[in-house]
Parts: C-alpha cells; structure tokens; sequence
C-alpha cells in the first residue's frame, strides 16, 4: 500500500498541469504539495514549486522572453533543511527565475521551531538563584533527530532574549590576571558564587577588536579569585595568539562575562537550557504573557543554498520581498570561538620566532582561518538579486557570497539583529591557507566579482560577536557599495580588503560610494566607520558620510578610533569628498598610490544630504529612527 501510494504521488507530480505562458506557481502555507501549484490551489512548500518550475524549463514549456514565477503568501514557511537552489533551476537575462512575494503580502522563511507548553516553574530547581524564585517558567526544549535541540538564541514574540550571564546585559566585568604560559585566567571570585558545576558554562572575553567564546575546563577558588581553565581547541589558540591581544596591565584589564549555568538566570529576560534534562527556563520581561508568548529558537544553520559549479553556475535566479530568519551557528558550543577579525574565526595559529615568511617579511604570527555561516549563501553563481528582503535574527551571518559569484545585486533590504557579519562577500581565505597569503587565483572565475549592494539598511549586527561588521568584503573585485545606511554596530561599518598584505592580490576597483554610517564601534575599539585592508588599485571611497562615532568605555584607548581607518597594506586607494566632523582618520602601515583628497568637515552639505539611502527607499529609514 506505501509503495502503490509513493508511485502515485511521483505519477501524479509528473502529471501535474504545466503553466501556461508566463509559468507561474503558488505558494502557501496552507497549500498542499501534491496540488497543481495554482493561486487556487497552491502548494505548501517553496521546494515543491522549485521543482515544478525546474520541469517547465526542462520540458521547454515557457518561453524565451516569459520569466518563471514562485509566488508565496503570506506565512511562515518552516524549513526541515535548506532550500537548494542549483544550477537546473537557473533563468536566463529574458527568463527569470522569480521568487517572491504575493503582492502586499510578507512571507516568511524560517529556520526556527517553536517552544509551547510553558509552566510557572514551582517545584525546586538546583542552582536556581533565590531571586528567580516564583518568577521563572519552564518548559520542555524542542526535539531534533530524536535528541534534545541545542541552541545558543531565544527569541520571545520577535524579541531577543538573554542567555543567562554574569554579570547582567549592559555590563561587564575585568580580569584579574591573565597567564599565557601556565594557559589560566583569573577572575574575582563573587563572579561565580554559588556555581556548582562548569560544564556548559563560558566565557565571553574582549580582546579589543574581537569577542571570543571559551568554554570552561576546570574552576578553582583561591581567596577572592578564581582560577579559569578552557577547553580545547579554544584555550590552546586563545593563549598562542597574538592578534588581537588579551590587554591585561597595571592600566587595563581585559573585559569579559559568564554565561549558560542556571546559577545566572537572577534577573528578567534571562533564559537556560538544560541539554541533559531537556528543559528550558526563562524569567519573563514584565508585561509578557507565556501562556500566550511566541517563543522561537533557531535550529537550522543555512536556510538557502544557492549553489552551482564553476562550468555550470546558477544563473538568473531573483529573490523579491522574502524575510528570512532564525538560523543557527553552534560552533561556539563545541569547539569554542577565537576569532581574528571580521567573524572569522581562528582554526591553528603559530607565533614566529623571529618573524617573517617568504610572503611578508615582518610577519610575527600565523593563523588559518574558518568563515562562520549565513542564514542566506550563494556560491558559484551570477546574476542573483536579492530585492526588498529581509535578514533577522540570525546567530551568525545575514547573506553571504562565497566564491565564483560575479554581476549579483543586494538592494532595498533590511539586516537587522545578525549575530554575525550583515552580508559577507568573497575570500577571506581557506582553512588550507595561512591567512597572509595574497590571494590571487590562476582560475579568475573564483573571484567574486561586479557586485552591487545598495540602498540597504544595516543595523543591530554583531549580537552575538560583536567583531563582526555591517558589510564586510574580503578579497573580490569591482564590488560597488553605494548608497546603504548603517548604524548601531557594535565594531566597524563596511569592512573591505583582507591579508594585510601590500602584495598583489585580486582585488581591484571596489568602490565605497554614498553611504550614511553612524552609531559604528558601540563595544568595541581600534574600528572604523570604513575600513580597508591590503593593496586593491583602483578603489574609490568618496562621498560618504560618516558621524556619531562613540566608544565604549570597556575599550583600552577611548581615542583609538577614525572615520576612514586604511590599515595595514592599504594601496592605490582613493578617499576623497567623504563628510565627516572631524578630520581624524588613521593610515597605518599603508603602501604606496593613496589619495586623500577633500575629507571631513569642509566637504559640501550636498554629500553629506544625498548619502543614504536614495528615495525609492527611504520608507526603510523609520527603522533607524525608532531604533533603541
């Protein structure tokens, strides 16, 4: 009876009824996959529709001028695993691949399950602070492959809630002392009174221009201190490497917070997972109802994979008013996370003794490098928009162009509460390949290449590390960034270049055009409203205007930050008419061909007015101003 069923189900999708010209099929969350795909009777997943419109073309039933259509509804659309977009599902410059919305409607990807059942917890939960006593909920966590769920976010009806911390959200404490050789941080003991036990339990530590997370080994009090150790291979990279430095002097120690043991969970919009037992506690913010809450946690990585090869690329294929949202990164709770900058995060690392390598003489460390994931990737493709989407809560990266992508178009959408990189595009180097090396491949189809990211608004990224950038470009070529809005981020606003090298490399032609940046650097130090690295000639950063930057007061130098920052190895770069307050700009360690000409307060209103977002899509900019 089950195989007579699957054949007919296979039989009757081979038979559903092609669209007329113009191909087009709908989407709902109410649909059925096993109906034709009509707007009377649509199907109920993305993937379904995808396969259809992948028949219509291999069949030849649309013609060359007709694009092909995947209207959804409005809804939640919850994804099991991601959406592959291939090569078989590839339009052409007069025949489209569409997906979109319905027109006034908001449809909604999502990587994320539901937590229902909440209960006022009343029986006796060890650990759980006295303070939390009547005023925490508990309920069972989600189930995935037959185990307990294991995540690291929580949001409550849209709203990011907190990961049980020490101390509480908006502050941070200092470390006592920090010891490289015996590889143990020391930390003021009343931090972890009352905690019984270390296993699940991290550390989140500044290191000036980057977060990292170390989980726990071992924890002993001595007096008024504790003595941390960490688990590998996290702790054995946190204490090797050189950049960024863990500050720790007679004038700085090096700020840092606990987090994820239930003896935390001492204050309102506080959460806990217990893996082992399957339970999740959350003290409510006032005025939340449980019984009703809308309680979500990511569970899927990636949502969509757009991906081809190299020899057979995805073409043509057009993503228009879609909100994608809830993705997950756990990477943090098994391996730890050390990055190196922009998110990136360390895999091995090498101080070298004395310095220098056949690449860069001066070199005094080496490290290879992982790329953190996006809700959205695309890899191997051209001619891909993403057009008046949306990026929201993510425990990594919004959007990501990988490799092999060239002549894609980013415009009109919103990334906001990211806990990565808003958008990250090209190289920053493979795991293979020690992160100084100029990267500059035989096979010029790797380098992504003619992109356009504009009129986008980029806001609230870096929540969960807070190295992480607005939009943030590695190695690639002729990438134009004009036009967008960023503001509160916690590190730098648009990132571009990667290697610190002044070597030659791909990078060419870039330009930073008219963008308004503002409210950069809210944690962290040694940012920059634009930042650049490494040689890349041709590259123009004119016409934007950059304001209102304002360190934290955990950073060590409250000065060490630029309007236009060019560090090391920046070469044949152009920065001229670009607005700002102040003249106050860093060139560290350039090379040769820069131009500055015409930057900061004397440069005509008229930039400083048309930088932003242009007026087709200023309905965005409410968001900036209702901002907290």
């Amino acid at each position: 009876m089950i195989r007579l069923l699957a054949s007919t189900l296979v039989t009757w999708s081979c038979l559903l009824p092609l669209a007329a010209p113009g191909a087009e099929f709908w989407v709902s969350a109410e649909g059925n996959d096993i109906s034709p795909g009509t707007r009377a009777q649509p199907f109920a997943s993305v993937a379904a529709a995808l396969r259809q419109a992948r028949e219509v073309r291999r069949l030849g039933k649309v013609g060359m001028e007709e694009p092909v259509r995947i209207m959804l509804r409005k809804g939640v659309y919850s994804l099991a695993s991601p959406l592959l977009v291939s090569s078989e599902d590839s339009g052409t410059k007069t025949s489209p691949t569409l997906i979109e919305a319905a027109p006034g409607e908001q449809p909604v990807l999502s990587g994320g399950v539901r937590i229902v059942g909440w209960k006022k917890a009343t029986e006796k939960t060890p650990g759980l602070p006295a303070a939390a006593s009547g005023n925490v909920w508990v309920a069972d966590a989600p189930r995935s492959g037959g185990q307990w769920l294991l995540f690291r976010q929580l949001w409550v009806n849209g709203r990011k809630a907190i990961r049980a911390r020490q101390p509480n959200a908006g502050t941070l404490h200092h470390l006592a002392a920090w010891d490289a050789k015996k590889q143990e941080a020391w930390i003021p003991a009343a931090d972890v009174a009352g905690v019984r036990e270390v296993a699940g339990m991290e550390m989140m530590l500044d290191q000036v221009w980057e977060l990292a997370v170390l989980r726990l080994k071992t924890l002993r009090i001595e007096g008024d201190r504790a003595c941390l150790t960490f688990q590998q291979p996290e702790g054995g990279i946190e204490f090797e490497h050189p950049w960024p430095p863990v500050m720790v002097n007679r004038r700085y120690q090096a700020p840092f917070f606990l987090a994820n043991v239930i003896e935390f969970v001492d204050s309102p919009g506080e959460w806990f997972e217990n893996p082992a037992a399957g339970k999740v506690y959350y003290w409510p913010w006032q005025g939340e109802d449980m019984t009703r809450a809308d309680v979500i946690v990511p569970a899927l990585e990636t949502l969509v994979r757009v991906e081809g090869s190299l020899d057979r690329p995805v073409t043509d294929v057009q993503f228009k008013g879609i909100t994608f949202e809830y993705a997950t990164w756990l990477r943090p709770s098994v391996a730890g996370d050390v990055p190196l900058q922009a998110g990136m995060y360390m895999l091995d690392v090498c101080r070298l003794k004395p310095p220098g390598t056949f690449y860069h003489r001066g070199l005094d460390n080496q490290e290879w490098i992982g790329r953190p994931p996006a809700a959205v990737s695309v890899k191997n493709a051209n001619h891909v928009v993403f057009e008046r989407c949306r990026f929201e809560h993510t425990a990594a990266a919004g959007l990501d162009f990988q490799s092999g992508t060239h002549d894609d178009r980013v415009e009109g959408c919103v990334f906001r509460d990211l806990g990565g990189n808003g958008i990250q595009l090209g190289r920053f180097s493979d795991p293979g390949v020690e992160t100084h090396v100029p990267y500059d491949p035989k096979d010029r189809r790797e380098i992504c290449a003619h992109e356009i990211l504009r009129d986008n608004l980029v806001t609230e990224c870096g929540a969960e590390d807070w190295g992480s950038v607005g939009i943030c470009v590695g190695y690639a070529r002729g990438v134009s960034i004009e036009h967008n809005e960023l503001f509160n981020l916690p590190y730098s606003g648009i990132s571009l270049g990667w290697g610190w090298t002044k070597a030659a490399n791909c990078m060419k032609n870039n330009r930073i055009m008219a963008n308004r940046i503002h409210q950069v650097a809210t944690r962290l130090g040694d940012a920059g409203g634009i930042y650049t690295l490494s040689a890349q000639r041709g590259t123009v950063i004119c016409d934007n205007c950059v304001s209102d930057i304002r360190l934290s007061p955990h950073v060590p130098d409250p000065n060490h930050w630029f309007y236009l920052y060019l560090d090391e190895g920046s070469s044949f770069i152009t920065v001229r008419d670009n607005w700002c307050p102040a003249e106050k700009f860093m060139k560290n360690a350039n090379g040769p061909g820069n131009l500055w000409k015409n930057n900061g307060p004397m440069v005509s209103q008229k930039v400083k007015a048309a930088a932003g977002l242009e007026r087709a899509f200023r309905d965005l900019l409410p968001e900036s101003r209702n901002s907290k």
